[in-house]
């Protein structure tokens, strides 16, 4: 049995104390005293309770959202939260899909099911088009990942179906990346994190040195790198889990693992 969601809640957890500080280096410690998990990983939790007891996704999303409220979200989805019951989409193309999308791409074994169940997650609140891409394309790069594809495979997927340029160098684009919450201005760079990783960890560090949404461009790279590499270190697997997640989070990520982590 492999880690699932895990790889794209570490990278959450790690990144969550460099949003708002960002580094632009890959030398930094990976907890600090402030070390929490965040939006993105309530919403990943969310999507994967949903996806093990056939739930709804819309409702599912409400109930942890007000169930773990303060946790970072935007302004319009925090808006969204309040209705009672799911309130219509409101167009947006934050990166919110692609960051709550890693459990579809584990969960599906077919290519064209994870693209329309990727779709299905997002248009609950993301329904523009950047919106829904950005999740497809993470949720189709685990997919990738995980099913045996090698890195220029997953590359030239990913531009093929989404139209992504990823012909860039993180070197190339750190010293000017801007904070920015959209999807076309954080998916690809979470790719090419991932792309020029050698592991797990040289994954999140490379996706938190760019700065910016430091937290989901790791969950992002994060998702897809725990796919592709299969593991990542002891260490950050017990202090997450022991330290940062309420037991309930670890009830949901050992189920997941248990029904689709033989990959």
């Amino acid at each position: 049995m492999k880690q699932t969601i895990l790889g794209a809640i570490a990278g959450d957890v790690i990144g969550s104390v460099y949003e708002f500080n960002n580094t632009r280096t890959t030398d930094f410690p990976l907890f600090k005293r402030e070390t929490t998990f965040t939006d993105d990983t309530v919403m990943t939790i969310a999507i994967a309770d949903a996806i093990l007891h056939n739930k709804d996704f819309a409702q599912t999303i409400l109930d942890y959202g007000k169930r773990y409220p303060n946790r970072g979200y935007g302004t319009s989805f925090f808006k969204w939260l309040a209705h009672d019951t799911p309130a219509p989409p409101y167009n947006s193309w934050g990166n919110g899909s692609a960051m709550r999308v890693s459990a579809v791409g584990f969960a599906y074994n077919d290519l064209d099911k994870v693209l329309k169940k990727a779709e299905k997650t997002a248009v609950v609140t993301h329904n523009h088009p950047e919106g829904i891409k950005g999740a497809q394309a993470t949720a189709a790069a685990i997919f990738l990942a995980r099913t045996g594809k090698n890195k220029a495979e997953i590359k030239a997927y990913i531009e093929q179906k989404f139209g992504y340029d990823l012909d860039f160098t993180l070197d190339e684009i750190r010293p000017t990346f801007p904070f920015d919450e959209n999807c076309q201005g954080t998916v690809p760079q979470s790719i090419v994190a991932f792309l020029e990783s050698t592991d797990y960890d040289s994954a999140i560090r490379l996706a938190i040195s760019l700065g910016g949404d430091s937290d989901t461009i790791a969950c992002i790279t994060g998702g897809i790198a725990i796919a592709f590499y299969k593991e990542m270190s002891q260490v950050i697997v017990d202090k997450i889990r022991r330290e940062y997640l309420p037991s309930a989070f670890v009830t949901i990520i050992d189920e997941f693992d248990l029904v689709y982590g033989n990959y």
